[in-house]
């Protein structure tokens, strides 16, 4: 039995701006199995993070065929899923953006808690699990503190936290490393791996500038 979860084939993705062509992604094929580490490497503007973005249809390619787990999502020139379906298959792919995407008017606690909203666990069981997660990436002193109030790295590792409560599939990094320094970002990586106990396949786009 195959081990893929991310089936990508002769992946085309291409642009139309001012009555010109530009193609962001080329015939790319791509295989990931479950468990994976898998990173993206290349220059800036090279098309990593439109190519991640595609997983989970955030951006939608021009050509090709995409598989998650069982499920063909794009072929023959479009979505596969309706709506429900897509926005099912997304709550098991995090995704962690290069700006972080924080709600700044909530609190670091509020941040992870909001994508819970729709869990059926009892609010104690919500509870338990925010606040193991703010442990685990060393942020349990931070949770009243507002984005505002945290640093890069702090930031990065809330935004893990928040892509992580969920116990995703599939979790994607769209050059959200960028932001911290070689420290914080060996930090966010060993937390990564201790994350990773039910085998979440790990997908980071990463620009050689920063590597």
């Amino acid at each position: 039995m195959s081990n893929v979860i991310i089936d990508l084939k002769n992946i085309d993705i291409t642009f139309t701006q001012k009555r010109r062509t530009i193609q962001a992604v080329k015939d790319v094929s791509i295989q990931i199995e479950k468990g994976d580490i898998y990173g993206i490497v290349g220059y800036s503007g090279a098309g990593k993070s439109t190519l991640v973005r595609a997983i989970n249809l955030l951006q939608v390619p021009t050509a090709g065929k995409i598989t998650i787990g069982e499920d063909v999502t794009f072929e023959d020139g479009k979505v596969q899923l309706t709506t429900k379906e897509l926005r099912q298959k997304r709550q098991r792919i995090g995704m962690i953006f290069q700006h972080f995407n924080l709600m700044a008017q909530k609190t670091a606690y509020e941040n992870v808690a909001f994508a819970l909203r729709h869990s059926k666990l009892s609010n104690e069981e919500k509870d338990k699990k925010i606040r193991g997660l703010l442990e685990l990436v060393d942020l349990a002193d931070r949770a009243e503190n507002y984005p505002a109030q945290l640093s890069g790295g702090q930031k990065q590792r809330l935004a893990m936290s928040r892509a992580m409560i969920l116990d995703p599939d599939i979790l994607i990094l769209d050059d959200s490393l960028s932001a911290v320094d070689a420290k914080t970002e060996y930090a966010i990586i060993d937390n990564l791996k201790h994350t990773r106990k039910d085998k979440t396949t790990i997908i980071t786009a990463l620009s050689l500038i920063h590597i």
